[in-house]
């Protein structure tokens, strides 16, 4: 168990005066979690302190070799004015798979679970009351030693901050354009698909933005050896449901195994759908689409929970989904997932972990 000390804050900031303008990243809470690793010794001095900027040196190494990773996960208030989070032993897990695979030493799942409770206890007056909104918690891991040289570093820190953010759909649920890429790649195997890795979501951003520039929300990507089997969406999952079943990527190294997409493929299977974890070839999702099989789209991850598409968009060719509304498979994972997550619905899963009395 760590031994955490802690130094609040002598100059506490405002809170927001109106939670329905949050927005998402932009608003951070008092204090953040840091612990330092020395090479020898291990991870070590736990502390929570006020949220201040880092002293860096030019040549630390996380800003030349991008030896970083981080993990994402919310608070929830519910009715009760209980805080909780939701299976944060998955995110433990996953920022150690992303740790191994980085050269970083790992932070034990007891140890990950222990700060980020701490954490949001300090700051559990900045978890948000009105519906739909939430306390986005982001701990990250990176190089600090000073000095050039493309190697594993011997010095490490440990941060964890808080983000008071805003219902993602403030104004109900609008499902979202996609645009196909088929000229950049996101991932390949062997590489870091897998990871939550800074140098994953930089080399999406090009992409990205000539989406967005075209009206479209997101961007699919293909395999990187191909160029033929779907993978994931910019920063969520996603599932296709033709003629009654569900088809997603596997994880198997160039896919992100993504928490909400591992919660819902579970209540799906509870249902009593069928979920085909295997590849599926954009040719195959754009047929079934034009031959009136395709039946639902939707994104899975933190931010969104659940986000419906209406239109998939590969070299001009174009599909609808479901009348441009959310489809009822995708309205049932969304109202059961945010339905655990803030409390109105029984935690029949154990997924839930509580916090502390808001």
């Amino acid at each position: 168990m760590l031994d955490i000390k802690m130094t609040a804050t002598t100059a506490p900031k405002a809170k927001p005066a109106d939670e329905n303008k949050l927005g998402f990243g932009k608003i951070f809470t008092d204090h953040m979690f840091l612990m330092d690793y020395t090479a020898g010794e291990g991870w070590h001095d736990p502390r929570i302190v006020p949220y201040a900027p880092f002293p860096m040196d030019p040549a630390t190494v996380v800003f030349h070799y991008a030896q970083e990773i981080f993990e994402c996960l919310k608070a929830y208030r519910t009715a009760d004015n209980k805080i909780q989070l939701f299976r944060p032993d998955c995110n433990a897990q996953r920022m150690q798979d992303s740790a191994d695979r980085l050269c970083i030493p790992q932070i034990p799942a007891e140890d990950f679970i222990q700060a980020v409770k701490a954490l949001v206890e300090v700051d559990k007056d900045w978890v948000p009351r009105i519906d739909g909104a939430s306390l986005y918690i982001r701990p990250f891991v990176f190089a600090s030693d000073v000095g050039l040289g493309v190697h594993a570093s011997k010095h490490y820190t440990f941060c964890i901050i808080c983000s008071p953010s805003g219902a993602y759909y403030a104004e109900g649920i609008d499902p979202v354009r996609i645009y196909v890429e088929d000229e950049y790649i996101r991932a390949a195997p062997g590489l870091t698909g897998f990871t939550k890795c800074g140098g994953n979501y930089a080399a999406s951003i090009k992409a990205g933005e000539l989406a967005e520039e075209q009206g479209f929300a997101q961007v699919l990507w293909l395999d990187g050896v191909e160029k033929k089997y779907v993978e994931e969406v910019g920063s969520m999952n996603i599932m296709f449901k033709i003629d009654g079943k569900i088809y997603t990527a596997p994880c198997t190294g160039t896919v992100l195994p993504g928490v909400t997409r591992r919660s819902c493929i579970e209540l799906l299977r509870d249902w009593g759908y069928e979920v085909v974890e295997d590849k599926i070839a954009i040719t195959d999702i754009m047929k079934a689409g034009h031959e009136g099989r395709l039946e639902e789209v939707f994104g899975t991850g933190t931010a969104a929970v659940v986000s419906p598409v209406k239109e998939l968009d590969w070299k001009g060719d174009k599909v609808f989904i479901s009348e441009g509304k959310i489809g009822p498979v995708t309205q049932k994972l969304y109202d059961t997932m945010t339905g655990m997550q803030w409390g109105k619905l029984p935690d029949t899963k154990g997924w839930i972990v509580p916090v502390c009395q808001g």
